[in-house]
């Protein structure tokens, strides 16, 4: 939840003019209020890369759900992404695997590739029920919308407690997860377990992004605080080559 409309559009053309003709997709997630300026800016942006992806989004179609925002309205707004199970909707909001599952639908529904996020608590991870955690999370959604789904969305692994506290997950620690996820969608589907993108989320920053984008498991970043400051994305753009 950050931005005006001035910051919105200057941190959107400063990532353009920085990553143009750097051969990565890029897709900016402001809030829903500032998506309609987004897509205005990123139409005209210098790198035709950036698509725009939503923080959130309502399961239903329309009705009396105020306050809400539907797949339908954000596909009218040429969003492409929507991210889905987030861990701060799943944390301040008790959104439960159920709801996640039924917004990753709805987003499909409507021509949206939900990015499914999944991560554990720094409890969970001191359990050592790290891995039996994420996993049951991806099942939600496998049982709800079947494997064939995961051909047509992105996952995210976002440890809890590497988001907004500075910490971060070692590359070995966060490829060992990444790679039990791409293991266990294996087990239904090869072909889609190779083909699949899962990106890391967790405090990524330049610093750090070239050694946890070298992992073989790791496709991308999911990045939250470092991308406010254009500068320090477009080197974690530069850190994928």
């Amino acid at each position: 939840m950050h931005g005006s409309r001035t910051q919105v559009r200057q941190l959107i053309e400063e990532v353009a003019t920085g990553t143009a003709g750097l051969g990565v997709e890029i897709a900016v997630a402001p809030t829903l209020l500032h998506l309609g300026l987004a897509a205005e800016v990123c139409a005209s942006a210098a790198n035709i890369e950036i698509r725009l992806a939503a923080q959130n989004l309502y399961s239903e179609t329309e009705g009396a759900f105020t306050g809400e925002v539907s797949a339908p309205m954000l596909a009218d707004y040429g969003v492409y992404y929507a991210l889905v199970g987030h861990s701060e909707r799943r944390e301040l909001f008790h959104e439960s695997d159920a709801v996640v599952a039924a917004k990753f639908q709805a987003a499909q529904a409507h021509g949206l590739t939900p990015i499914l996020c999944l991560g554990e608590t720094l409890a969970q991870r001191e359990r050592g029920s790290s891995i039996e955690v994420v996993l049951a999370q991806l099942d939600a959604v496998v049982e709800a919308a079947g494997i064939d789904a995961l051909r047509s969305a992105v996952v995210a692994y976002e440890p809890i407690w590497a988001i907004g506290t500075g910490q971060t997950a070692s590359p070995e620690q966060a490829q060992a997860m990444h790679g039990a996820l791409r293991a266990h969608i294996a087990k239904s589907d090869p072909l889609i377990a190779a083909g699949i993108r899962i990106l890391y989320g967790g405090s990524v920053k330049a610093a750090n992004a070239r050694e946890l984008f070298s992992q073989a498991d790791i496709d991308g970043g999911l990045v939250g605080g470092a991308s406010l400051q254009a500068e320090e994305f477009v080197a974690i753009c530069k850190s994928t080559d």
